[in-house]
C-alpha cells in the first residue's frame, strides 16, 4: 500500500471516529424524556451502542495499520459508523426540541 493510499485511509479513519465520539457526545447531553417520548430504546440503550461503536472505531484507527492489520481496521470502521449516522439521521433531528436538559428554552426575560 502507498504512502498516499494509507494517509487517506488514516484521514477517513479519523474523521470516522470523530463522528462518532461527538454523536456519543451528544447524546449523553439529551435529556432521559426526549429518548422516552421518540423511541423504543433508552437513553441508557443509545449511550451504551454508540460507547461501543465510538470504541470499535477507536479501534480501527491506524495503530493496528502498520503491523499489518488494515484490513481488521477497516472492518471495524465500517461496523462502528452505522450506529452514529442512524443517530444523526434519524434519532437526533427528534430530540433536539428537548433541548440539552441544561437550560430552558424559550425567551428569557431580563427586564
Amino acid at each position: 500500500m502507498g504512502i498516499l493510499q494509507w494517509f487517506v485511509m488514516a484521514a477517513l479513519a479519523l474523521v470516522v471516529f470523530v463522528v462518532q465520539v461527538v454523536a456519543l457526545v451528544d447524546a449523553a447531553r439529551r435529556p432521559d424524556r426526549g429518548y422516552r417520548a421518540e423511541g423504543r430504546v433508552p437513553k441508557a440503550g443509545w449511550l451504551a451502542i454508540l460507547g461501543v461503536a465510538a470504541a470499535l472505531g477507536f479501534l480501527g484507527l491506524p495503530q493496528g495499520w502498520l503491523q499489518g492489520g488494515f484490513m481488521f481496521g477497516s472492518f471495524l470502521n465500517i461496523i462502528a459508523v452505522a450506529p452514529a449516522i442512524i443517530y444523526w439521521v434519524s434519532l437526533r433531528p427528534r430530540l433536539q426540541s428537548y433541548g440539552t436538559g441544561r437550560k430552558p428554552r424559550g425567551p428569557q426575560g431580563g427586564w
